[in-house]
């Protein structure tokens, strides 16, 4: 970059930087906004065989069977019913605010090229089935990679934490 005589170079303002920073998030499956600063999702919610489903509304009805599994002992099975919440996972409320907060991304498989970290995070693994704000939901969770970890994590409330 060449400056003119008696000009100083000046670095980009504040917000430029953040524009920036912002586009190259978005770029990288960061996640955007909508006008309202709520999540826009591009859903795909089944694990199993990917398929579009509608953008979720708040108003559609969630009603979820959550299977768990973790280092031995057998599945525990809990139903999950929000607005209101309801059901018999032990703690409606936080599993409802979990999805609310994170259920848009956390819900989705990892992408097949998403590049994840190594690390071990233990042998729970979940299903999550039924609807989700009206849309269907098929997924499965384990702690195998750091990918999976992170999603595990983004449910926490939905999910139990785990044990060791």
């Amino acid at each position: 970059m060449t400056t003119r005589p008696g000009h100083r170079h000046r670095p980009p303002a504040p917000a430029l930087v953040v524009l920036a920073a912002a586009a190259t998030l978005a770029a990288c499956g960061g996640g955007s906004s909508a006008a309202g600063g709520s999540p826009v999702p591009s859903l795909t919610l089944s694990s199993q065989s990917p398929t579009a489903v509608p953008t979720p509304t708040a108003s559609g009805a969630t009603s979820l069977t959550v299977v768990v599994v973790d280092d031995g002992s057998g599945p525990v099975t809990w139903r999950l019913e929000c607005d209101p919440p309801g059901g018999d996972h032990p703690d409606p409320a936080a599993a409802c605010a979990a999805l609310d907060a994170k259920g848009a991304t956390a819900l989705l498989p990892v992408p097949k090229d998403q590049m994840c970290t190594m690390v071990y995070g233990g042998p729970e693994k979940a299903t999550v089935e039924g609807t989700w704000r009206g849309n269907p939901v098929s997924t499965t969770f384990d702690r195998s990679n750091g990918c999976e970890i992170a999603r595990w994590t983004a449910l926490a409330g939905l999910l139990p934490a785990p044990k060791n």
